[in-house]
């Protein structure tokens, strides 16, 4: 009777989260809107910074170089007087403000070495560090190509055939959206079992629970397929019908490894929520723990910033969390097509990290429910 208690009881949860509609809208969020926010919103680093112009020169160089800022990167300049400069930097108007200086082409021409003052917000400190280096680019491409009379590059001692795999584009939509869909499902899966587990604390069905002929390791294994199931078929509606359709980002691997993957990571996000389902007495509770849990987890795992430039302690450490490995899987399937043979040691380590979470989490559940009973 024990699979048909366990398959009874997932049917109850999610008959329970049907009737939950906070969650059901945080379901679909996760999985539609956030995904289309996380690839749209931001697609470059440096997009449509403001940029004002004090052109005292008034020469065709300076005219060539203001025209030559223009969107994404960059609006449209505001040609603005040096009086005006301070102020709206001041303001935030402005972040980056170019000062060509009078007679800046005729000392050009006359072999002088004139200089351009370019003035940085560098409170905006993502835009500021990159767009300093793209103003500087085109001034000095502009100003060559004026000078030589036409667009002319020294021929470099070594040649260099650059090709760009996996995303030919350089689209950081791409990207953007592949790694939502790998976080949501990572916090979807401990928010989902951990909720599960304080609603039934909160509306006093745990005592029902206890009189029934159900061990406690039925009542986890409940929760943990009926919530992995949903998460597991929103992860796989979203890289269908967001990601590969709306979108149209590629998925160069195989979507039915990736979803294997992703139920042995769900088997282990999932008894990390009943973990924390059991620490906390409240939901205010286990929402201060999951920001405690998941945004370390998420901003260490190698999703947004690589595990290499991360310090060595930070890398072993996160050796034992199972989102680090659901990382480099999901990366190494849906960016570059590995197959099995590629990402199986990946697959052996979640599954040992999840083995070691549901004993933990089932010894922890055992010890809660006894002190209920």
């Amino acid at each position: 009777m024990r699979a048909a208690n366990i398959l009874h009881l997932g049917v109850k949860e999610l008959r329970s989260l049907t009737r939950d509609p906070i969650m059901l809208v945080l379901i679909a969020y996760a999985f539609t809107f956030s995904i289309y926010t996380a690839a749209t919103a931001m697609p470059e680093t440096l997009n449509k910074a403001p940029i004002a112009i004090v052109d005292e020169d008034r020469s065709p160089l300076s005219g060539r170089i203001a025209s030559a800022f223009y969107p994404p990167y960059f609006l449209l300049p505001k040609f603005i007087t040096r009086a005006e400069m301070d102020a709206r930097m001041d303001a935030g108007l402005d972040t980056f403000a170019l000062n060509i200086p009078p007679e800046f082409q005729r000392d050009l021409l006359a072999g002088r070495r004139p200089t351009i003052q370019l003035n940085v917000d560098a409170t905006r400190m993502s835009q500021a560090f990159t767009g300093s280096g793209y103003i500087q680019t085109i001034v000095a491409d502009e100003v060559r190509a004026f000078a030589q009379r036409y667009r002319d590059i020294a021929e470099p001692p070594v040649g260099l055939a650059l090709r760009v795999r996996f995303n030919p584009q350089l689209n950081k939509s791409w990207f953007g959206a592949i790694m939502q869909v790998i976080n949501n499902v990572t916090m979807l899966s401990i928010v989902l079992t951990g909720a599960a587990l304080i609603r039934e604390r909160e509306h006093g069905t745990v005592e029902h629970l206890l009189v029934m002929p159900i061990t406690p390791f039925e009542i986890m294994t409940s929760k943990v397929w009926a919530m992995g199931l949903v998460v597991l078929a929103a992860s796989a509606f979203a890289l269908v019908f967001m990601v590969q359709g709306l979108l149209s980002v590629p998925i160069e691997g195989s979507i039915t490894l990736f979803l294997a993957g992703t139920s042995v990571h769900l088997f282990a996000t999932t008894s990390m929520g009943i973990f924390l389902g059991t620490l906390a007495r409240s939901m205010p509770q286990f929402g201060l723990l999951l920001m405690l849990i998941l945004l370390p987890l998420q901003m260490l795992s190698g999703g947004t910033t690589p595990r290499e430039s991360m310090p060595e302690i930070v890398q072993y450490i996160m050796l034992a969390a199972p989102n680090t490995h659901f990382v480099m899987l999901a990366q190494a399937i849906l960016y570059r097509g590995a197959g099995l043979a590629v990402v199986w040691p990946q697959f052996i380590a979640i599954a040992a990290i999840g083995a070691a979470l549901f004993g933990l989490a089932l010894a922890r559940f055992r010890k809660t429910i006894t002190t209920m009973a």
